[in-house]
């Protein structure tokens, strides 16, 4: 049975589609779902969340961050931000990159170093998906 995938946004359904497998970036490390899964939940980090159809074509989407939740092959991916690999411009998040340097190398204090290796960590994941 295969499982059925919905990542969401607050703003959007970023995908709905039919999957064999999934693999996802979970705070304590990646890890993959395939049927028949035990009943399982995860916050996510920043990173690549790949999905492989049913038809064998993979799926790469962005995930800024937010929670995966697997019961009875139904995945429900609930995320902070996700983009689909062809949605993202890689000049755009190459600036993201290095403002987000920039920001790290100039904090003062522990909440702006804390903001900046997270803005930091999204651009890469960004970059990562779009190939660069």
């Amino acid at each position: 049975m295969p499982l059925t995938v919905d990542i969401v946004t607050p703003d959007r359904v970023v995908l709905s589609e039919t999957a064999t497998s999934l693999s996802a970036p979970g705070v304590q490390g990646s890890f993959g779902l395939l049927s028949n899964h035990a009943p399982f939940m995860s916050e996510l980090e920043p990173g690549d969340l790949r999905l492989v159809l049913l038809s064998g074509n993979e799926i790469h989407i962005a995930v800024t961050g937010g929670f995966l939740q697997i019961f009875d092959n139904k995945v429900t991916v609930l995320a902070d931000a996700a983009e689909r690999s062809d949605e993202i411009d890689p000049e755009r998040a190459r600036r993201a990159l290095v403002r987000a340097q920039d920001e790290l190398r100039s904090a003062q204090d522990a909440m702006s170093r804390v903001a900046a290796e997270e803005a930091l960590s999204r651009a890469r994941a960004r970059l990562r998906v779009a190939g660069e």
